[in-house]
């Protein structure tokens, strides 16, 4: 490849980053941020890494069938470590749109030699077989999202939310409550007015115990959707958390029940507690024991308690399910 076909040609063989640092020096990694709520356990989003005897079939020919970006980076690059978990949001949140790898420029110059790459990070996208456009530089997720749609052409069709949102799904499943927020949102920022995007990034911000940020990405969705199933599904677990939040002590709650089994409003209390904490069938199993007992108690207000939860857990949860088959045998047997 020569400079003359090569737009990014004629910058020189030479590397440094896109911000310079004194003295030098390669810059320190950054301190950790305050966390809010509960830390989000991730996965990394696992990207290839390419070699110089890779690249004609990792990024060539692969082309041929998709757009590829490629990657240029370094261990020592700061740049390049800020550039990369935005990169890999959102082609992950691309759907198959694109794909991505990267290559140690220290372990392989010889290719980013040949594009005439001089900074880094710098990320070129192959099509066809050939390098059609790139950037410089750790850029904003916005741009980011501009790049792709100029190389793959633009998204955020049924197909691609679609695949978007089986990802996040199996993010999830997979225990990557990160890489699936991220996800989510990256949907959001092309259909931000997509329910189950919405009701996803909600649902994961209140199991990281950030309630108020829940009820903010609840507040995004539009008038006509406010009321669809998985958003009033997360809406009444933030109003259990807020009515547990207020019973008190549950080891108190515990020992009143020892000390007297018919003391409805322990148990009560102790119950709402009992799912705030994620003890489902535990909470599940107190009010069915208020309404075997005393179905007249606060006018069958277990019985309608139980209902809420079963609201909130979902109608195919595993609880629900058994619980509900268990309140019916005590209202109809």
């Amino acid at each position: 490849m020569n400079t003359k076909d090569n737009p990014f040609g004629g910058m020189g063989s030479q590397y440094s980053t896109s911000v310079q640092y004194g003295n030098g020096q390669p810059p320190r990694e950054p301190a950790p941020g305050p966390a809010t709520g509960t830390p989000l356990v991730a996965e990394p989003f696992v990207v290839k890494d390419v070699s110089t005897k890779s690249f004609a079939a990792d990024v060539i020919q692969e082309s041929r069938r998709q757009p590829v970006l490629v990657d240029f980076w370094a261990p020592w690059c700061g740049p390049c470590k800020q550039l990369a978990p935005a990169l890999e949001k959102v082609v992950q949140a691309a759907g198959g749109r694109v794909k991505l790898v990267k290559m140690n420029i220290d372990e392989h110059p010889a290719i980013a030699g040949q594009l005439g790459i001089q900074s880094i990070p710098a990320v070129i996208a192959f099509k066809d077989g050939q390098p059609v456009d790139g950037f410089m530089g750790a850029i904003p997720e916005s741009q980011i999202r501009d790049f792709i749609e100029k190389v793959a052409g633009k998204g955020g069709g049924q197909a691609e939310v679609a695949d978007a949102l089986a990802a996040a799904a199996e993010a999830r499943e997979a225990g990557d409550l990160q890489g699936a927020a991220q996800i989510y949102d990256a949907v959001l920022a092309q259909a931000p007015d997509n329910v189950d995007a919405i009701a996803g990034l909600a649902d994961i911000l209140f199991q990281a115990g950030d309630s108020a940020a829940a009820q903010e990405v609840l507040a995004r969705a539009p008038e006509d959707k406010k009321n669809a199933p998985a958003l009033a599904a997360i809406r009444a677990k933030l109003a259990l958390a807020e009515q547990a939040a207020a019973l008190g002590d549950p080891g108190e709650l515990e020992r009143r029940l020892v000390a007297d089994p018919n003391d409805h409003q322990a148990r009560f209390d102790l119950a709402m507690i009992q799912n705030a904490l994620g003890q489902r069938q535990e909470a599940a199993d107190n009010l069915l024991a208020i309404v075997k007992a005393d179905r007249t108690w606060k006018d069958d207000g277990a019985r309608a308690q139980l209902l809420q939860f079963f609201e909130a857990w979902g109608l195919t949860d595993e609880v629900t399910l058994a619980s509900r088959r268990k309140l019916s045998s005590l209202l109809f047997s």
